[in-house]
C-alpha cells in the first residue's frame, strides 16, 4: 500500500499496511522523533500533529491516525512548526520566554496544538491545550505563552500547506479502499459485510494500538464527501455520519448551548477533530455522550444497506450491550436532529472535567404547558447496557404540575428505570443518586437558577 501526502512542506509516499499509524511511521521510518509516544490512545497529546485538507488545518493525534487517512493532505510535525531556515514560531519563542517547559516530553505536542490554534485565530486557549497533558510544568505558563502569542502574525510557512493541498491529486493506485461516494461505499460494504469501516479511528485506533487486533478488510471513509453533508430539512438538520464532532459543536451551539457544552467536553480538540457523529452512534457504547442528547430530542437515524435505506428512532437502534439494530452490510448514513426544543439540557458527570469518559450523562427535554408537564423525554448514558430513556420517571411527570414536589415524587422512579453497574468510574448507588439529583438540577435550571459549579460566585 502506498499513500501520498505532504510532510513539512515536502511530498512523500508512505509504504505500509492500512493500519500503520502516522506516529510509528514518523518515528521509525522518517526519524522524526519530536512527535512523542505517550499513552498511544489519543489521551495525552504528546503525538499531536497538524493536518491540513480542504476544510482547513486541525490538530490530530498521530498515535491513532492511520496513514490512509492522510491521502492528499498535508502534515506538519513539531519539526515543521519552525521555519525552513530555522525561524522560530511565536509560540516556541513565548514558551521559552515564559518558562512553559520543564522535562520537555509533552512540549512538542503543546507546541503543535498551540501553533494550530494560533493559525486558526483561536483565543479559547484552555480548550486548545486541553488534550495535551503536562505533569510537571503546570498549565499556567503554557497558557500565558499562548496568550502572549495570540496577536503575533502567522508565519508564512504555516499558511503554505493549504496551497499544497489545493494542488490536488488523485488517490494512490495502490492505496486502500477509500470510497468517494456513499453509493460506492454501500456497494462495497454489501459485498464485504464483515469489514471494518474507519472514519475518525478514535475508537478503532485503540483496537490496533492497545488490543493488537488484525482488522482484515477495511474501508476508510475520509474521502466520502457526501457523508459530511449537512442539510436543512423541515423541523431540523440532517447531519451526515462523517461530520466531525468539532464541526457538530459549531452546528449545535446556536440551537442547543447545553448540548454544545457537552460536546466541548467530548474528548479533546484533537479527538473532536477526528471523531464523527456516525462513529459515536454506530459503536453502540453505553457511555457515548451523543446518544442521550439525540434520544432526548427524538432524533431519527438513517441507515443504508446497498440501495435500501431505512429510518428509525435513534432510541430503537440500541438493543443490548454491544448489539444494535443493524443488519450485515448496513451502516449509519446520517441522523436528523430536530430543532426547537428550547428546554433541552445536557449534563455530563465525570471524575475529570475535561477529556474524560462520563460516569453518567443525563439529557432532559420536558415540555410544560399552563404549568403542567405535557411531554417528557429523559435519556441517560452510563446507567444501563445501552443509552436509555427513563420511562417510569417520564410517566410520573406527564400530566403533573411542574413543581419541586412533582420532581421529588418522580425522582425515586429512577430505580425502576435503571439497574446501573459499579465500575472504576462510579458505583451503582452513586449513579442512581446522581441521576435523581440531575432531575432536580434540571428543574432548577429551567427556573433560571445557577446550577453549574463553574458559574457559582460568592
Amino acid at each position: 500500500m502506498t499513500v501520498s501526502f505532504w510532510l513539512n512542506g515536502k511530498p512523500v509516499s508512505a509504504e505500509g499496511g492500512p493500519t500503520l499509524t502516522l506516529l510509528d511511521w514518523l518515528r521509525e521510518e522518517q526519524g522524526l522523533k519530536g512527535t512523542k509516544e505517550g499513552c498511544n490512545e489519543g489521551d495525552c497529546g504528546a503525538c499531536s500533529v497538524m493536518v491540513t485538507d480542504t476544510a482547513g488545518s486541525r490538530a490530530l493525534n498521530a498515535c491513532i491516525l492511520f496513514l490512509p487517512q492522510l491521502e492528499g493532505k498535508a502534515v506538519r510535525t513539531v519539526e515543521g512548526i519552525s521555519g525552513p531556515a530555522g525561524e522560530i514560531h511565536p509560540v516556541q519563542e513565548n514558551m521559552v520566554a515564559l518558562h512553559g517547559s520543564q522535562c520537555g516530553f509533552c512540549t512538542p505536542g503543546f507546541i503543535v496544538s498551540m501553533a494550530v490554534g494560533h493559525l486558526n485565530g483561536r483565543r479559547d486557549h484552555d480548550d486548545v491545550v486541553a488534550g495535551n497533558l503536562c505533569r510537571c510544568t503546570g498549565y499556567a505558563p503554557i497558557v500565558r505563552a499562548a496568550e502572549a502569542s495570540a496577536t503575533a502574525p502567522v508565519p508564512q510557512w504555516m499558511t503554505g500547506d493549504a496551497d499544497l493541498v489545493a494542488k490536488g491529486g488523485g488517490a494512490s493506485a495502490s492505496g486502500p479502499v477509500a470510497p468517494e461516494t456513499v453509493k460506492e461505499l454501500a456497494a462495497w460494504y454489501l459485498a464485504h459485510p464483515d469489514a471494518t469501516l474507519i472514519a475518525g479511528a478514535t475508537d478503532v485506533g485503540l483496537w490496533v494500538t492497545k488490543e493488537f487486533r488484525e482488522l482484515g478488510d477495511v474501508a476508510f471513509l475520509n474521502r466520502c464527501a457526501d457523508l459530511r453533508h449537512v442539510d436543512e430539512v423541515p423541523g431540523g438538520l440532517r447531519i451526515g455520519a462523517g461530520v466531525p464532532m468539532s464541526d457538530l459543536l459549531q452546528l449545535v451551539a446556536p440551537h442547543y448551548p447545553s448540548y454544545a457544552e457537552l460536546i466541548r467536553r467530548y474528548g479533546s480538540d484533537q479527538v473532536r477533530n477526528a471523531a464523527t457523529i456516525g462513529g459515536n452512534i454506530a459503536n453502540g457504547s453505553p457511555i457515548g455522550d451523543n446518544p442521550p442528547a439525540l434520544i432526548a430530542l427524538d432524533a431519527v437515524l438513517h441507515l443504508r444497506r446497498g440501495d435500501v435505506r431505512r429510518d428509525l428512532p435513534i432510541e430503537d437502534f440500541f438493543l443490548d450491550y454491544g448489539k444494535q439494530d443493524r443488519q450485515p452490510g448496513e451502516f449509519v448514513e446520517a441522523v436528523t436532529m430536530p430543532l426547537g426544543a428550547e428546554a433541552l439540557r445536557c449534563y455530563k458527570i465525570s471524575k475529570r472535567f475535561d477529556q474524560d469518559i462520563s460516569a453518567l450523562c443525563g439529557c432532559f427535554n420536558v415540555t410544560v404547558e399552563a404549568g403542567l408537564v405535557a411531554a417528557a423525554r429523559i435519556a441517560f448514558g452510563g446507567m444501563a447496557g445501552v443509552p436509555k430513556r427513563a420511562a417510569h420517571v417520564e410517566a410520573a411527570l406527564v400530566g403533573q404540575p411542574w413543581t419541586a414536589e412533582t420532581i421529588a415524587a418522580a425522582a425515586p422512579m429512577m430505580a425502576q428505570d435503571f439497574t446501573p453497574m459499579s465500575d472504576m468510574r462510579a458505583s451503582a448507588a452513586y449513579r442512581l443518586e446522581v441521576a435523581q439529583g440531575l432531575l432536580q438540577r434540571y428543574h432548577r435550571d429551567l427556573a433560571g437558577e445557577t446550577v453549574s459549579v463553574l458559574e457559582v460566585r460568592p
